[in-house]
């Protein structure tokens, strides 16, 4: 956002008006008319309360053009590539370190209108509508959240404006792990505001937001202790609809073909297509890319429709989380016995259906059982399986940019080793981004200037 204002909160006001205001006399609890972020009654509260969700919803896959966090984000790592003629996806796609590229702003306001409105909705429920006491943490949950997707995808010094009535609040660049304590801090609160409907569930997202900004920060035996009593079949998901907003990694991949899927990318890509696995149903051409300019057959996931909903936090990020904690504390046996909980037969019910039969491989295969690479100083090869694990379980979610900071952060990794490198596809080769900048509207906050850095 511009000052998380200016941009996200100066828009926030603009194009949130839907969820500022009094309910109509319709029951419905999604249209609220004030032009504030205040409500005077319990049901204005329950509306910030679920323009909060809705915003979440078209934060993480809902938008296009600029594109929403999860699809644009995907282009910076090896789970996209750009199919289409557009500059702003085509950089991004080829590593282009661009604080003006326009398509920036979009993502960045995005996250921080969830921050914002699930303030103001905090605000109102505990003056207005306080029971149930999960809908309070439920808010506290989602600021935790987006503030670990803001610490994964963005660069050091991104600064965190706020609200004080109708004034914006210029805020002070931090750094990721600061960004990532903020989670914490605000997990701390989501969980001391629990009780009613809905808790158990809220609780367990709670519990993997917690163990995912506990791993970000290195922090591996306490991110595994956060995220043990969640079950495998957990899983926190944002919903799409023709009437709120199609899925777009539906939408501008297998509908517009705009992004095509990636598949061994610039030499360190995975080869999520050519693996032919469960977790990433797919199907090539026969039609080709968007951008005519370039006769390659677009690749298709299959994994979500045009109203798939699409997970967020789930028991099998949970189960990852463990894996890799007993890994890092040199527990092989542990860590592939936590890989293969997923894998096996109790595991099946976790992979999804594709889309239709035209996809492969088609519903009903199942995952082989993994074996140990063996041991190598450094652990290469289990690192290596560890992260290729994750980036397939959880493909297309906003994980895998965090991921790739992390092998250079956390495992000693370079850029070489990591991101796509050499040639790009339509020409040039890939430049030296390895994480988002700070959107250039952010300028107009007087306490930012550029990031402060931009390790990993």
């Amino acid at each position: 956002m511009r000052l998380p204002v200016l941009g996200a909160l100066g828009a926030l006001l603009l194009a949130v008006q839907a969820c500022t205001k009094e309910l109509l006399q319709v029951n419905d609890p999604d249209i609220i008319l004030d032009e504030t972020l205040k409500a005077s009654s319990a049901a204005g509260a329950q509306g910030l309360h679920n323009g909060a969700i809705l915003r979440l919803e078209q934060a993480t896959a809902g938008t296009q053009g600029p594109d929403a966090l999860f699809v644009f984000g995907g282009l910076l790592t090896d789970e996209w590539q750009s199919g289409d003629t557009f500059i702003q996806r085509n950089t991004m796609d080829q590593r282009i370190w661009d604080p003006q590229n326009t398509f920036n702003a979009g993502p960045y306001r995005n996250l921080n209108r969830v921050r914002v409105l699930s303030e103001a909705a905090i605000n109102a429920l505990r003056q207005y509508k306080p029971v149930p006491a999960t809908n309070i943490g439920r808010m506290f949950a989602f600021i935790s959240y987006v503030q670990a997707l803001m610490g994964e995808h963005y660069c050091n010094g991104t600064p965190l404006s706020d609200l004080e009535g109708t004034n914006v609040v210029p805020g002070q660049p931090i750094s990721n792990d600061s960004m990532f304590g903020l989670a914490l801090a605000n997990a701390d609160s989501a969980a001391a505001n629990l009780g009613g409907g809905d808790s158990a569930k809220v609780a367990q997202l709670i519990q993997v937001v917690r163990g995912r900004a506990l791993l970000d920060r290195g922090q591996f035996a306490a991110a595994a202790a956060a995220v043990a009593a969640v079950p495998d079949n957990f899983h926190y998901d944002v919903e799409y609809s023709i009437a709120s907003g199609d899925n777009q990694s539906w939408a501008l991949n297998a509908s517009a073909r705009r992004y095509t899927l990636g598949d061994a990318e610039g030499t360190n890509g995975l080869n999520y297509r050519a693996a032919l696995d469960p977790r990433i149903p797919n199907r090539r051409g026969p039609d080709r890319i968007f951008d005519t300019a370039f006769p390659r057959p677009v690749d298709r996931q299959g994994i979500w429709g045009r109203e798939s909903s699409i997970k967020i936090a789930s028991g099998i990020e949970a189960r990852l989380i463990e894996a890799e904690s007993a890994l890092k504390a040199g527990d092989a046996t542990t860590w592939l016995t936590k890989l293969n909980q997923l894998r096996g037969a109790a595991g099946a019910a976790l992979l999804p259906v594709p889309v239709d039969t035209s996809y492969r491989p088609v519903a009903g295969t199942l995952l082989a059982a993994l074996t140990d690479p063996g041991a190598s100083v450094p652990d290469t090869l289990r690192i290596k399986l560890m992260f290729r694990e994750r980036a397939f379980w959880m493909f297309g979610t906003g994980h895998r940019l965090g991921d790739m900071r992390r092998l250079m952060r956390q495992y000693g990794r370079t850029e070489a080793q990591v991101y796509p490198i050499g040639p790009w596809f339509k020409g040039g080769n890939y430049g030296d981004a390895i994480q988002m900048p700070v959107p250039f509207d952010e300028q107009n906050n007087p306490n930012f200037v550029t990031c402060t850095d931009r390790n990993p």
